[in-house]
């Protein structure tokens, strides 16, 4: 991408090493944070909970603490795409095959194909090997290639929507005034209350 004359002067991959004291900063300036985990399985929402404090806007799949998040926040103010839990687990439980989503969608035959050839990398076809042996070799335990037109429709919207400065900007403003339901006090009190039994002093 970066190399793309097309989109190289306006846009920009850059790795970061793992850094804690970094992470407060990219809280202050991030537009979006992608939370991308199957609506299965569940995962920690503190760092999109701490993005959307600062305004962040999320973009994310079902999963349950995504839900928890928008539920707070708004659906209208959060990008939410995807398969939904039961649909996942129809797919799994009926012997899900990456293969038929690779076959019956021309855009993403296309992305794998170039990413397999080694087009993004010099022609290096073994930068990317492991990617496509997790998706096809071990069977895509994510269901990224299911999950594939959804997140690229759910991109589309979150364009749209940046392209709208106003529109994105009340988005950022109602993520952060709604957020607070995720402040470690009321977690405190709950444990308090629920899991140790003991009221506040």
């Amino acid at each position: 991408m970066n190399r793309d004359p097309d989109v190289r002067d306006r846009l920009k991959v850059i790795f970061l090493e793992q850094n804690p004291g970094l992470t407060p900063s990219l809280y202050a300036v991030a537009d979006l944070i992608e939370q991308l985990t199957v609506a299965s399985q569940d995962t920690s929402g503190v760092e999109s909970m701490k993005f959307a404090l600062s305004g962040a806007l999320t973009i994310g799949t079902l999963s349950p603490v995504n839900l928890e998040i928008c539920h707070q926040v708004g659906e209208a103010n959060f990008f939410l795409f995807g398969l939904a839990m039961e649909e996942v687990n129809a797919l799994k439980s009926s012997g899900f095959n990456p293969w038929n989503f690779y076959h019956n969608n021309r855009e993403l035959q296309g992305a794998i194909d170039r990413i397999a050839s080694g087009h993004f990398a010099e022609g290096d076809s073994s930068i990317f090997k492991p990617l496509i042996d997790e998706a096809f070799g071990r069977g895509d335990e994510y269901l990224l290639l299911a999950d594939y037109p959804f997140y690229v429709d759910c991109q589309d919207r979150v364009g749209e929507a940046y392209r709208d400065t106003d529109w994105w900007t009340q988005m950022a403003i109602l993520n952060a005034a709604r957020i607070g339901y995720f402040s470690s006090d009321r977690v405190i009190q709950n444990y308090s209350r629920e899991v140790w039994q003991i009221s506040a002093q």
